[in-house]
């Protein structure tokens, strides 16, 4: 009798997520926050490696090595940077990730200098309505119809200069987290450290559980998914399965809820592999979680920038529930912990293929039939084959 999939701990999802959401990491600027998530990892006794610039590869030992699987989630966020001084004592921005500037005005921010850092907020060029009037609600909504206003005696670009600001230094917006006893939790970058909280969780609950993957997993935490190129160098096992964690975009024309985990089926990338998703959805099924499917037309994810790096791996994207993404957005802790419990029963499932751990084959016998899904996986993930495959390591 299969074992039971073990539960997230839903406190220290939340905890975790909150402590992160503390830590600016918009992408470029990301050490603190990898620091922060290596330390949690140790905790759990999850060993890890950091490439060159902070993408961990963790692995979560199972009862063979090969075909192994890995999951991603990303640390960095959307952000800006300064773009240049202006005359006025005023920085001008530049988004870094893609957003709109329409929800940059107001916020609070740090920019962070060779030196030092200091507070100032986002505001329109024309920013006084006892000023401007009705000028005001004529502006264009762009990057370049905004500037940030610094907390610090500053009223000419010398100024600027004399506290040390120069061209490309980071800007992080305010989080402004807030729970509230409904289970709603609205903060800005929830995408993807919501993500990366359910995460951990799943990790925590398998380990603390006691139960041994069946394959190899690999925990990979990346810093550069807002700007395309995430985990295109982080693989370097012998991966067969991927599975990218990340944001489900609640608006309408989407079929994401923030009750509810959604698998991808396509993005901007084209679609997904067939077999993985399906092994999701089962996955999900079979647990009882609330699922949705659903297709992400201005999308790409972690997964997808591995594809394109030349990896021959089988994809899928699974997500939490989102409104308002890249702005301020808001999830449900019921999608959270949909998510999380999914992450638990994938890491303890069997391979999609088990033939996958030969990625050459040199006949059709073993290759895929798409319309036959189901009882193709049933043959090659019933107990004896497991127990065989198992049987072979080493």
């Amino acid at each position: 009798m299969p074992e039971k999939h073990p539960e997230p701990d839903l406190d220290y999802l939340k905890r975790v997520l909150l402590e992160m959401l503390a830590i600016p990491s918009p992408t470029g600027f990301t050490d603190t926050i990898v620091r922060y998530v290596a330390e949690r990892l140790d905790e759990l006794g999850i060993p890890y490696e950091l490439t060159r610039r902070g993408t961990i590869r963790a692995t979560l030992k199972g009862r063979q090595s090969s075909p192994d699987r890995a999951v991603s989630a990303h640390l960095d966020t959307i952000g800006a940077s300064v773009r240049q001084l202006q005359d006025n004592g005023r920085l001008a921005l530049a988004p870094v990730g893609c957003w709109s500037s329409r929800f940059a005005e107001g916020s609070r921010v740090s920019v962070f200098t060779d030196t030092g850092v200091y507070r100032g907020s986002v505001l329109p060029l024309m920013a006084s309505g006892h000023a401007f009037n009705t000028a005001i609600d004529q502006m264009p909504i762009s990057w370049e119809h905004v500037e940030v206003r610094l907390d610090a005696y500053c009223t000419t670009r010398a100024d600027c200069e004399a506290l040390g600001i120069a061209i490309g230094d980071f800007v992080a917006f305010d989080p402004l987290p807030e729970f509230t006893e409904s289970g709603h939790i609205s903060a800005r970058h929830l995408d993807d450290k919501a993500g990366v909280a359910a995460l951990l969780a799943a990790l925590k609950a398998v380990v603390e559980s006691g139960q041994t993957p069946l394959i190899d997993c690999h925990p990979l935490f990346t810093i550069t998914e807002e700007t395309g190129s995430g985990a295109a160098a982080a693989l370097p096992w012998d991966v067969s399965e991927f599975v990218g964690i990340d944001i489900a975009p609640v608006a309408p024309g989407q079929a994401s809820s923030e009750h509810a985990v959604s698998v991808a089926m396509q993005d901007s990338s084209g679609p997904y592999d067939y077999h993985l998703s399906r092994h999701l959805l089962k996955l999900a099924g079979d647990q009882g979680l609330p699922v949705r499917r659903d297709l992400f037309r201005y999308y790409f994810s972690d997964a997808h920038s591995a594809v394109t790096a030349g990896h021959d791996i089988r994809t899928a994207l699974v997500a939490f529930g989102c409104d308002a993404t890249h702005g301020y957005e808001r999830t449900h802790i019921d999608s959270l912990a949909a998510l999380s419990r999914l992450l638990c029963g994938y890491l303890l499932s069997p391979p999609v293929f088990a033939s996958d751990s030969q990625p050459a084959n040199a006949s059709l016998e073993r290759f895929s039939h798409q319309l036959e899904h189901d009882a193709q996986m049933e043959s090659e993930t019933r107990v004896p084959a497991v127990d065989s495959l198992v049987g072979n390591k080493g």
